[in-house]
């Protein structure tokens, strides 16, 4: 089992205005890979507030992974891939560039996706878009690669030699 965090950043959503789509759809995604998720919240786009739910729920609640979804973007209230990136001890760039790469055959807009993706201690941190459909697209594209890391981080792999 992948214990499993999610994180929805959205003004309208933490203020009950935006009905969280992405977070449930994460939550289904997430059974493909036996991923249960035990924590989920919803808060504004603030990096003070991002910057501590992603500490709690790797240093506290430790997640095996944390999915944030929405801000990563280049609005001014985008802050996701920054805070990420503050708590991070190592990046995962190869997981946000195959996401991009294949969103690209989709939407040019995907070229301005700031995600981050990275480990804090043996949780890692994913940063998904905030549309559904581009969460599934995302996911269906890194899904297969999230149990071996999880494994990894958990020093549960001897040898990764195919």
């Amino acid at each position: 089992m992948i214990k499993v965090g999610v994180l929805t950043l959205s003004d309208k959503g933490a203020a009950g205005k935006r009905e969280d789509k992405s977070g449930p759809t994460i939550e289904k995604i997430v059974e493909e890979i036996d991923g249960v998720v035990e924590y989920y919240e919803v808060i504004p786009d603030d990096k003070k507030l991002i910057i501590e739910e992603l500490k709690k729920q790797a240093d506290d609640l430790e997640l095996n992974l944390i999915l944030t979804t929405g801000g990563t973007g280049l609005a001014p209230r985008d802050f996701t891939p920054d805070a990420t990136l503050e708590v991070i001890d190592k990046e995962v760039p190869g997981l946000a560039e195959a996401m991009r790469a294949e969103s690209i055959k989709k939407t040019h807009h995907a070229m301005l996706s700031r995600a981050v993706c990275g480990i804090r201690n043996k949780s890692l941190i994913v940063n998904l878009p905030g549309s559904p459909i581009a969460v599934e697209e995302c996911l269906e594209v890194i899904l297969p690669a999230i149990p071996h890391a999880v494994r990894l981080l958990q020093d549960q792999v001897e040898d990764c030699a195919r």
